[in-house]
């Protein structure tokens, strides 16, 4: 097997946490972009011809404030019009993995062979979990309005259009919308020191947000299980309602004491159940 490239080497900081006192899955995604970003470079692509199309995320172990951590990448695929990029990003302090990422980005052109052959030297065979693509609703009839806002200036990466990381920052705030419609509202949270502990994204993206765009979130809730949960999340450029983004997100219904999950309490999971779409 080839080796893997460093392509991030950073820490947990204080701002970075969120509520569950573990760093913030949009922070994850800051730290994604940057590794995209070195590995593309090193092989003569830039964010500008090679942009995020989706990426599938598994979150296996938590980092919290103060953690140190690294990134190693790799080409683990190359299609027609794309390539997939492979992340491991690791507890420096503990030496231990604490999530694996599936990149892919699409070309804006072909690959010359020189590019071709700088891909070659960087791919590997990836040893990631498997991903299961489920079968999503047809429609939104089900799903609830969880957040609205517009793209700010300051949220652009190089590429001009918005950062892959304020995706997830709206995405994060719908999904707090979209379970305190069933009961899991912050201050439920707080009495009971519960929280939703993310385990597994699957970000699709389509043509970039730019400043000046109005957003729109509406999710749904696609499964309900003793502790997990799975919600779907539709992001729409306003006006006009055109699909940018989706993002299906498992969690789970944490014990912030114990730093496990927790099953969710019997009318908390009545009133999920009752929320769940239905052709989901």
């Amino acid at each position: 097997m080839r080796d893997w490239l460093e392509t991030y080497r950073g820490t947990v900081f204080r701002w970075e946490v969120d509520p569950n006192d573990h760093l913030t899955v949009a922070y994850y995604f800051a730290r994604i972009s940057d590794a995209g970003a070195g590995l593309l470079a090193v092989v003569g692509l830039t964010a500008a011809t090679a942009r995020t199309a989706d990426s599938f995320v598994r979150y296996q172990r938590e980092l919290r404030v103060g953690d140190i951590m690294h990134m190693e990448s790799a080409v683990i695929s190359v299609e027609r019009d794309a390539l997939v990029l492979g992340h491991k990003l690791f507890d420096s302090g503990a030496g231990t993995l604490c999530t694996t990422v599936e990149q892919r980005v699409r070309l804006a052109e072909p690959l010359s062979a020189e590019t071709r052959r700088a891909v070659e030297a960087r791919r590997v065979d990836w040893d990631g979990p498997a991903r299961e693509r489920r079968p999503r609703p047809a429609g939104l009839a089900g799903f609830r309005d969880s957040a609205r806002d517009m793209v700010k200036p300051t949220e652009v990466d190089i590429s001009g259009g918005a950062a892959l990381s304020h995706y997830i920052h709206r995405f994060s705030a719908a999904n707090g919308h979209a379970i305190a419609a069933f009961g899991m509202t912050p201050a439920y949270m707080r009495a009971e020191h519960r929280g939703f502990s993310t385990f597994e994204f699957q970000l699709e993206l389509g043509s970039p947000l730019r400043p000046g765009d109005g957003v729109r979130v509406r999710s749904g809730v696609l499964h309900v299980g003793n502790s997990s949960l799975r919600i779907l999340h539709v992001m729409t450029r306003e006006p006009g309602d055109e699909v940018v983004a989706t993002l299906e997100q498992s969690g789970v219904h944490f014990d912030q004491d114990a730093r496990r999950p927790a099953p969710l309490p019997d009318g908390l999971r009545e009133r999920a159940r009752a929320a769940l779409v239905k052709d989901a």
